[in-house]
């Protein structure tokens, strides 16, 4: 079977047991909101909480993306799955592919609520001429997470202590998609009259961001698997 195939049944698989075990629906989402709440008493200022929007909705994106992360790679090593899919002979290319779908979905699905909540939360207005840039920045940025989340999921998951290592070692990484993804949604938004046009050399940020972890993390992650 090739990657692509490995991958669509890693991603279905990973798929299965989010579905069944609902970790994301009983704790990251009610995590996520409640750091958007917290971020409004914090901050008590219509007009601040605003313009911070864009910024907050990607903070509680990296915070939950942590969550994730580590729930992903907790199933497979509590019971030696990953080192049974090396044994197996399964590509290690096919795994992290088939991971960072799994992800990509679940942070898709995360990064939707958290709109919302800054719809209602926050007063924030979605105009129409921005939705093009809104979708583009999320579809990229949110590919990018999901390859840095995989790809440093991986490397924390054997090591003590991994709890407290995976903050350390992806939360500067991911410094540039925090960066750009606010960037270009306060273009996406009009944030303190920022136009789309403003946005979208944002993007190409993104894109390399995206790019760049995608394929490291493809000749990669068979290493630091096997680590």
């Amino acid at each position: 079977m090739n990657a692509w195939g490995i991958a669509r049944l890693v991603a279905a698989k990973d798929l299965r047991v989010e579905w069944r075990s609902r970790i994301l629906i009983n704790q990251v989402l009610p995590f996520a909101t409640l750091v958007r709440v917290m971020f409004a008493f914090a901050l008590d200022n219509d007009q601040t909480l605003t313009r911070v929007a864009p910024g907050l909705v990607w903070l509680a994106t990296m915070f939950s993306l942590l969550v994730v992360v580590q729930r992903s790679f907790a199933v497979e090593t509590a019971d030696g799955a990953l080192d049974a899919l090396q044994v197996a002979g399964v590509r290690a290319t096919g795994i992290f592919l088939g991971k960072s779908l799994a992800l990509l979905a679940q942070l898709a699905v995360l990064e939707l609520v958290l709109m919302g909540a800054a719809v209602v939360l926050y007063r924030t207005e979605v105009h129409a001429g921005g939705v093009v840039l809104l979708v583009t920045t999320y579809a990229a940025a949110t590919t990018g997470l999901a390859f840095v989340g995989t790809l440093y999921g991986g490397l924390a998951a054997g090591a003590k202590g991994r709890e407290t290592l995976l903050p350390l070692l992806m939360l500067p990484v991911v410094a540039p998609v925090l960066i750009g993804a606010t960037r270009a949604t306060e273009a996406a938004l009009g944030t303190e009259g920022a136009t789309p046009s403003d946005g979208w050399p944002w993007i190409g940020l993104l894109i390399l961001f995206a790019a760049l972890f995608g394929v490291g993390g493809t000749m990669a992650f068979g290493s630091l698997i096997d680590e």
